[in-house]
């Protein structure tokens, strides 16, 4: 049994009513379990987009990166060869990566980067998990074209709790620079200005027929009348929220971030940068040929987006020759925060036999964490932000600063001092009315610091996640490494501690790995600390993580080696 036990989370001996199935279905899936190996080759490539010739870096020469089919229970062995210019790692988005935190991917938060010329095998088993999740770069801004799907199909001997689709469609919406992405950042980071804005989003790598020179390369997504079809949608987008909609077709949701939903229909999809989204479409109108697309969702007031559109075309067989425009859908303002709430508020888990719900019902620890953007002055010289300021950005006024001589995983694994300090507040040390029309100036200024929490295994963690209006307030998709999360409530303006958790869902609420925090709004999430390891939450705007709105949760080994993490690998890179 010590197999079994080495991928269990602790939290599954809690659930007593449903423990022997459990069990039996885990060692069926360990009795059909594979061993699934892999090559990425980091490496730089030439490709055509918005008339013009671009190298970019890629996974094999793919773009976007080749798709993962793996199995619930599968056992990954990935090795990355990097052939590219940059140090580079990747992040095995959704994977909750029990015990195997050295394979998680964030660059100094759980490894040093891959230098260029050297390798690193990533080595992982999916345990529990099934649905979409993702793998991307997770260094600096490789993601924006160092991407792919990792799709998970249902252990051998179980289906979806749904009707299996005819087919099933990897959707990745993405981001596109007609710039080296790794020059807009870096020019960025050295004037303090903000990087500017995307010139493209992509379906699945293209643009579309809306942009110039695009019309031919459009992605086409053949079906048949009278079938229903899985499209797995993932954002892989650096700094944009998404809208997503298909010309004439309802969507059904039926699973988000890997976590199967109970099913509910829909025309419009909200996706922050990191989610997923599984919906079920049935081809139940006329034939002929229907737009599939995507804009942005821009929450922040006065905030620079890209507003252009991308498109996909769903073909019904016997229509690929017709030369009409497709059916073109109608999608939400861009500031349509109405729309993008709506919908994040119809999301509830499963909560069936087989995939049900352990919401904690109590919190050992109560976190409350301001999140937002930020001033910082540069003396002496006149920087590129706002009044000669560097934009900064800041959880609980602590701008995240990346370690260099070591990774925070491997100095916790090896008692290493100075890398990291384990005083990170557990709530913001200067309360204020944070979503107040103008909050003071002299709150816009974080300090910068390389500051953890500590969290003793097994911990049920509770962390309100509350925006602020410093400088502008927007959305925030905020993601959690190592683990899913229960979002129990949400809501505009202040927390309130006394009245908001009254309305608090503690029966189905949705799980996933990154929740949109609500712009000038509030969430609150809840999870057991039943991996160890060094686990970063950030926001997956790229360009707010590169300012420093992170934190990393380190939580202790459990009781025994079996609930403790494994030792480093030997290939692990150097600093």
């Amino acid at each position: 049994m010590e197999v079994f036990n080495q991928h269990v989370p602790a939290r599954l001996y809690q659930a007593r009513l449903v423990l022997v199935p459990i069990w039996l279905t885990l060692l069926t899936a360990m009795a059909s379990a594979k061993l699934i190996t892999e090559t990425f080759v980091l490496q730089s490539t030439s490709v055509k987009r918005l008339c013009g010739t671009h190298n970019i870096i890629t996974v094999n020469g793919q773009f976007p990166g080749p798709t993962l089919h793996v199995t619930n229970g599968d056992t990954l062995m990935i090795k990355v060869y990097n052939n590219a210019q940059y140090k580079a790692t990747i992040h095995w988005h959704g994977v909750r990566q029990f015990r195997t935190g050295w394979s998680d991917g964030p660059e100094f938060i759980t490894q040093c980067p891959i230098r260029p010329g050297g390798s690193y095998t990533y080595r992982f088993t999916i345990t529990g998990q099934e649905g979409t999740l993702w793998w991307h770069a997770h260094s600096s801004w490789l993601r924006a074209t160092v991407y792919g799907a990792l799709i998970i199909s249902p252990m051998v001997g179980t289906t979806y709790p749904f009707t299996t689709p005819n087919s099933e469609v990897p959707i990745l919406l993405g981001e596109w620079w007609n710039r080296n992405p790794m020059d807009v950042v870096n020019q960025a980071t050295q004037t303090g200005a903000a990087p500017n804005v995307s010139d493209a989003f992509t379906i699945n790598g293209q643009p579309g027929d809306l942009y110039q020179c695009s019309s031919s390369d459009t992605i086409r997504v053949s079906v048949k009348s009278g079938e229903t079809n899985l499209l797995r949608v993932i954002n892989a987008a650096l700094n944009t929220d998404l809208f997503f909609t298909i010309g004439s077709h309802t969507m059904t949701v039926v699973a988000v971030d890997a976590l199967y939903t109970k099913p509910f229909q829909t025309n419009f999809l909200m996706l922050g940068p990191g989610q997923t989204t599984d919906v079920l479409v049935t081809t139940d109108q006329s034939t002929g040929r229907y737009y599939i697309a995507a804009r942005a969702y821009s929450s922040g007031q006065g905030v620079p987006f890209d507003n252009t559109t991308t498109v996909a075309i769903l073909e019904y067989e016997g229509s690929s020759n017709s030369t009409s425009v497709p059916t073109v859908p109608n999608l939400p303002a861009y500031n349509d925060t109405q729309t993008a709430t709506k919908f994040a508020n119809a999301l509830r888990s499963l909560g069936s036999h087989d995939h049900p719900v352990f919401v904690p019902q109590s919190v050992d620890e109560n976190l409350f964490y301001t999140i937002g953007l930020g001033l910082i002055n540069c003396p002496g010289q006149s920087c590129g932000g706002p009044n000669g300021s560097r934009f900064a950005a800041s959880i609980n006024n602590v701008s995240f600063v990346l370690p260099s001589t070591s990774s925070i995983l491997q100095a916790q694994h090896f008692g290493m001092k100075g890398v990291f300090s384990g005083d990170f507040p557990d709530n913001p040390l200067v309360q204020f009315d944070y979503t107040a029309q103008s909050v003071s100036r002299g709150l816009w200024s974080p300090v910068k610091g390389t500051r953890v929490k500590v969290l003793n295994y097994n911990t049920k963690v509770q962390v309100i996640l509350q925006g602020t209006n410093i400088f502008a307030g927007e959305s925030h998709p905020i993601h959690l490494h190592g683990y899913d999360f229960y979002i129990v409530g949400s809501g505009f303006g202040n927390y309130n501690s006394k009245t908001d958790p009254q309305k608090f869902n503690l029966v189905d609420p949705p799980m996933r790995n990154t929740v949109n925090v609500p712009v000038k709004g509030w969430a609150a999430i809840r999870f057991v600390a039943d991996n160890p390891g060094a686990w970063v939450m950030h926001c997956h705007l790229d360009v707010h993580i590169t300012w420093g709105l992170a934190m990393v949760f380190v939580v202790s080994n459990g009781p025994s080696p079996l609930f403790s993490i494994e030792s480093p690998p030997v290939d692990l890179p150097q600093c």
